[in-house]
């Protein structure tokens, strides 16, 4: 079998395109590795010289060194600067003063389909904004440099707006999604021991109201370092209930603050915490991940230039919500960093009309777009014609994030979106890597495009696919995929992951001895890497990474189950979805009515997004004899392929059952989950 067969049936890829960068024909493949290998020859005067290309208070003394952990480094250390400055301070001392920063549209429409409120925020606005709010939380809410705060916030210009004055005055924070439960909620902001929680009295998503602020009450019940929830009116309800000892809305804590007061940013020490952002992880509690100030700006800085080539004249959308690690980077941070002007849009995708997007877009004339495969993909079920119908022509580049970008995906947004003129490439990053480490890199003009691959790995980032042994593997053939170098943006000093410096060594490290992402990986003849996703108990659902572990506590917690294991099964436009087996304790009722109520409880521990597809009661669970449930098995029941080995399953019937609960689904919804 040859290289490109062997990719072709491990991708299930039809045909391979290859583009040229328009813009320089005469550049190849090898070129880019030319430039590649010199990057890691001088890996750390590399990224010496890249970081000082931002503005720092104080210049590093030293490039990277071991931290107090193992496999936790410090990068640019000496070196102090601040985001807030970086992204606010000085484009306002120059000509971006009064360039637009963001453009916000919020969910509700008109009768004629235009949006009922939009908001335009320039770099000054935005500045002035930003010290109002840090001297708030300085001098009113007394918080100052190392403490923890928690955002629960929607799609608003006040987040940004936030999570820019914390890292003014040094607040470390973390951002909720604001689709998570009360439960999801208060985990997260106990573990970081949060003084504040910060949220909106509701928000709009399709059409209905999520009340946010009675979701972060109930997780104050049970977190008890949280000295008060301060709110934002996004919908100026007077009818919100609030409780002065309680709460505190920060439109009244900046009534009397000065439009022009100014608050000094901290210098920071580069290896100090700029965030912690919870994930979820194949055992235990989500895990929270530290990112550094320093490291981090240079990822960012990187990125925002060699994989979107960023130009003073863009206008820039990122539609992932900054809730994910995606939102930090390439919402927040990235952007503002490089003194983009970028979209801010609050609702769902197909709200109120499946054209939505593409409306926005042409309103305001977007160059980049930054888009999920899962988004593309239920585009696709809707019909060409609420693309057609919109001048999409400003475009000039197209990235996907989240999951590998299949090829029926990627042609519809060269074809249809792109208009067959636009580079459509596919970013691979994670939580824990904090930008993006593998890409095509437009702005570089070094690497011809190849539809639905990743790209090569981006200088100074050495990636390698291996065995089971962590031998390298040949092109072709699928293996893991590990990163060999520390990288700057990595998971950040002390720990690595919040107050657990152990499992941080036993998640990443432990198994190759290099950061392991948890990714199956092929890379071809190029050095072009096409990750083909998680070979680890993680889910991705819509992009999203989903625990199995964190699922299947919530449901043993259930008074009715005794036993729990969750799978992913293909879905169509989420690419995976979550699908539950449970044995029910004698004294459980109906399956019916616990099927529904188990339902119900994973909406309001976890969030909607986890609720599985399908809830399956069954008497026992495939296990080993030493009573390890065989999930192996069930995932290959639920992917159609061979089970392989069962020699060490204890009750071979248990298979049967759970082979025989899919099969019934697959037949009940015509052959297709989702």
């Amino acid at each position: 079998m040859s290289q490109s067969e062997s990719i072709r049936d491990a991708l299930n890829f039809e045909e391979r395109i290859v583009l040229d960068n328009w813009a320089h024909r005469n550049v190849g493949v090898e070129d880019y590795r030319s430039f590649h290998q010199k990057s890691l020859e001088k890996f750390e005067e590399f990224w010496a010289g890249v970081a000082r290309e931002l503005e720092w208070f104080k210049d590093f003394e030293k490039i990277i060194e071991p931290g107090e952990y193992p496999n936790v480094y410090r990068w640019f250390v000496g070196g102090r600067l601040n985001l807030s400055h970086l992204c606010l301070d000085r484009h306002v001392k120059g000509w971006r003063k009064n360039k637009v920063a963001i453009i916000w549209e919020g969910e509700p429409v008109k009768e004629n389909g235009e949006p009922q409120e939009t908001r335009v925020l320039t770099y000054y606005d935005l500045y002035r904004y930003v010290n109002r709010v840090a001297y708030v939380l300085r001098e009113k809410l007394g918080l100052k440099k190392g403490d923890r705060v928690a955002f629960y916030m929607p799609m608003i210009p006040e987040l940004p707006i936030l999570m820019l004055a914390a890292a003014r005055i040094g607040v470390i924070f973390t951002q909720v999604f604001s689709g998570f439960s009360a439960e999801a909620l208060a985990s997260r902001v106990s573990d970081l021991g949060a003084k504040y929680i910060f949220t909106a009295d509701g928000y709009y998503r399709r059409g209905r109201i999520v009340r946010t602020k009675e979701i972060a009450d109930k997780a104050v019940e049970t977190c008890p370092t949280v000295e008060k929830i301060v709110l934002i009116r996004r919908l100026g309800s007077t009818e919100t209930p609030v409780d002065p000892a309680k709460h505190v809305y920060l439109e009244e804590l900046l009534e009397d603050v000065k439009s022009n007061v100014y608050v000094k940013p901290e210098e920071l020490e580069s290896t100090d915490i700029l965030y912690v952002l919870y994930t979820s992880g194949t055992t235990g509690k989500p895990k929270g991940i530290i990112h550094d100030t320093g490291g981090y700006a240079t990822i960012l800085h990187a990125t925002m230039k060699w994989v979107f080539d960023m130009r003073d004249d863009d206008v820039y959308w990122c539609t992932a919500d900054i809730g994910w690690v995606t939102g930090h980077s390439y919402i927040v941070f990235g952007p503002l960093l490089a003194g983009a002007t970028e979209i801010m849009y609050e609702g769902a995708p197909d709200f109120p009309a499946p054209d939505r997007w593409w409306s926005i877009i042409e309103r305001y004339g977007v160059t980049i777009f930054y888009t999920s495969p899962t988004a593309v993909r239920a585009f696709m079920r809707l019909g060409t014609e609420h693309v057609t119908k919109h001048d999409l022509s400003t475009l000039r580049l197209i990235h996907s994030v989240g999951e590998p970008i299949n090829p029926a995906a990627w042609r519809w947004l060269f074809e249809l979106v792109g208009g067959g003129r636009c580079p459509v490439g596919s970013t691979w990053w994670m939580t824990e890597t904090g930008g993006i480490l593998i890409s095509h890199t437009p702005g570089l003009k070094l690497v011809p495009l190849k539809a639905g691959t990743n790209g090569p790995p981006l200088p100074g980032i050495e990636a390698e696919v291996v065995n089971e042994d962590g031998v390298p593997v040949p092109n072709g053939v699928k293996g893991y995929l590990i990163i060999k170098r520390p990288w700057p943006g990595m998971l950040g000093p002390p720990t690595g992951m919040y107050g657990d410096p152990e499992r941080y060594n036993s998640v990443y490290f432990s198994r190759f001895g290099y950061f392991f992402t948890g990714d199956y990986a092929i890379r071809d003849n190029d050095g072009y890497i096409w990750v083909l996703g998680r070979s680890d108990e993680v889910l991705k659902v819509a992009g999203h990474r989903i625990g199995t572990y964190e699922l299947e506590s919530a449901l043993v917690a259930h008074p009715y189950v005794a036993e729990a294991a969750v799978i992913g099964a293909p879905d169509e436009v989420k690419g995976e979805v979550p699908i539950a087996y449970v044995v029910l304790k004698a004294d459980a009722p109906a399956s019916a009515k616990v099927q529904e109520e188990l339902r119900k409880w994973i909406r309001e521990r976890i969030g909607a997004i986890a609720e599985p597809k399908s809830i399956f009661v069954v008497s026992k669970l495939p296990k080993t004899r030493s009573g390890k449930i065989m999930r192996r098995i069930m995932r290959a029941l639920a992917a159609g392929t061979a089970i392989g080995d069962i020699t060490t399953l204890e009750d071979e019937a248990a298979v049967e059952e759970v082979k025989a609960a899919y099969e019934a689904l697959m037949k009940e919804i015509g052959g297709k989950t989702g």
